[in-house]
């Protein structure tokens, strides 16, 4: 058994969440971060080495949130920490958008961090310390035409944010959101330079954010300096949207 803090995060083969699995484990925890295949799990371990592990976790499916959590509690112990970051994104317009394309944003966005935090919830309330943090996005609060399933995922996940917050807050556990705004990852380096350009002209600081500055808020939510913060949202996006 390991004898760190055990962290759990979703969607870390790349992006924002591979730089929140590199961040917590250089803060000393012992990162287990999930990808929903072999592959992306086997960039995880080998990112992390001695300081974590990869699983394949898919948040569909109960099966595989329950098989994961039973590996992870098995061999490294019950995560105290959680950071619910995995996502996807089926754009278009409402007019056009598919049931389909609906109903798999909501189910893996929203309906997925209920599934994985409910049974992570246990172990923490018999420990009586914990941290969540669920990654929303400036889209819940601002919106963004051709992403109304995504902004009504992102959207709620900041209400459940809240509502966890007030059910667990006795029991020594903290429950925040992080929303990032244009961040440089590998989904934005698909746009064209005058898309980027136009993103940016909107950001009060003039460039778009770096995976890292969201991991720093994610670091200082999950320490123990930012114990009396909880059902708080906190935006890391240049001032694009401010509230």
């Amino acid at each position: 058994m390991n004898k760190k803090r055990v962290a759990l995060v979703t969607g870390a083969s790349r992006g924002i969440g591979r730089a929140v699995a590199s961040r917590l484990a250089s803060d000393g925890l012992f990162v287990v971060g999930t990808a929903t295949a072999d592959e992306g799990a086997e960039r995880v371990r080998s990112m992390l080495g001695e300081n974590g592990a990869g699983v394949v976790l898919r948040l569909q499916s109960s099966d595989s949130i329950a098989a994961a959590v039973r590996k992870v509690e098995q061999d490294f112990g019950s995560p105290s920490v959680l950071v619910n970051n995995a996502g996807v994104t089926r754009d278009g317009l409402l007019m056009r958008m598919s049931d389909d394309a609906w109903r798999e944003v909501i189910d893996v966005n929203l309906s997925g961090v209920y599934r994985l935090t409910k049974p992570l919830l246990r172990s923490m309330v018999r420990e009586r310390w914990g941290r969540i943090v669920n990654i929303g996005s400036v889209v819940g609060r601002m919106g963004n035409a051709g992403q109304s399933n995504y902004a009504a995922a992102k959207a709620g996940i900041e209400g459940f944010t809240r509502a966890l917050a007030r059910e667990v807050g006795a029991r020594g556990i903290t429950v925040n959101a992080v929303a990032p705004g244009f961040i440089d990852t590998d989904m934005t380096a698909e746009l064209s330079e005058a898309q980027r350009a136009e993103m940016v002209k909107q950001i009060p600081v003039g460039r778009m954010g770096g995976t890292e500055e969201v991991a720093g808020a994610v670091s200082f939510l999950v320490s123990d300096e930012a114990r009396y913060i909880t059902g708080e949202t906190v935006h890391v996006n240049g001032g694009l949207h401010m509230h």
